[in-house]
């Protein structure tokens, strides 16, 4: 198990007052290796020099946008990077993604549910046992489902034939609908079970990434037939006998 004390953080943001309220939840929470950035220079700096596992990163710095030093910040190891700002729309959303973001918080936030989000990453940061073909997990299989077949052992998707790229929690979330077909799932549920939060999901997160999967699975994503949006309830995939 992690130790809480060995985790490093780095708090990057221009505001004094918000720096300060995540350092006094943090500590009180038990971390204690905090680094803290207010500009891009100062981020990339810290990166070299500390190698964070858990990165706050707020979009909008002094010297740059926190989107671009995101890649940048992907340089220095494998941190886990989760984005900090007012910019709340789907779009903002899929950008901070697509630029290797793994989650979004919308200011103003309750510092709890920071580190709520946090120590779920930390858990996901366990080391994994190895596994040989003589002992993959026995809740991993093999889901075939119309036109895609998911691998859930190796990681990998099939697309009419052919291996499509998928980022973990796009898989997961995918993953999570083959167990269950023809199952609605609430935002809230959906989050709860990728991210690994009670109740504190952010509703873009989910959506964009139910968008990402449909660009890999649907036809025309724009009108879906196999991912399909209940409407006020949530999400399901159809079962193949449904279509």
């Amino acid at each position: 198990m992690i130790n809480l004390v060995d985790v490093k953080i780095a708090i990057v943001d221009d505001e004094p007052s918000i720096v300060t309220m995540l350092q006094m939840v943090l500590r009180r929470e038990g971390f204690r290796q905090l680094y803290v950035a207010s500009t891009c220079a100062e981020a990339l700096d810290l990166a070299a020099r500390a190698a964070p596992d858990i990165i706050l990163l707020d979009i909008m710095l002094p010297d740059g946008s926190g989107l671009e030093l995101c890649s940048k910040l992907r340089e220095y190891g494998n941190p886990h990077i989760l984005f900090l700002t007012a910019k709340a729309s789907d779009l903002d959303v899929l950008r901070g993604f697509a630029m290797g973001g793994d989650d979004y918080i919308t200011k103003p936030f309750n510092p709890l549910e920071v580190a709520a989000r946090i120590q779920a990453r930390i858990r996901r940061l366990e080391p994994e046992a190895p596994t040989t073909d003589s002992a993959i997990r026995p809740d991993m299989g093999v889901y075939r489902s119309h036109r895609f077949t998911v691998n859930e052992a190796e990681g990998e998707l099939i697309v009419d034939g052919n291996p499509v790229s998928c980022p973990a929690q796009v898989f997961q979330l995918l993953v999570h609908f083959c167990k269950h077909p023809g199952i609605v799932f609430s935002k809230t549920q959906l989050y709860d079970k990728v991210w690994g939060i009670n109740g504190h999901g952010d509703d873009s997160t989910v959506i964009v990434h139910i968008r990402r999967i449909r660009e890999r699975i649907e036809i025309d994503p724009g009108n879906p037939q196999l991912l399909l949006t209940i409407r006020g309830i949530g999400y399901k995939l159809v079962k193949e006998s449904q279509e």
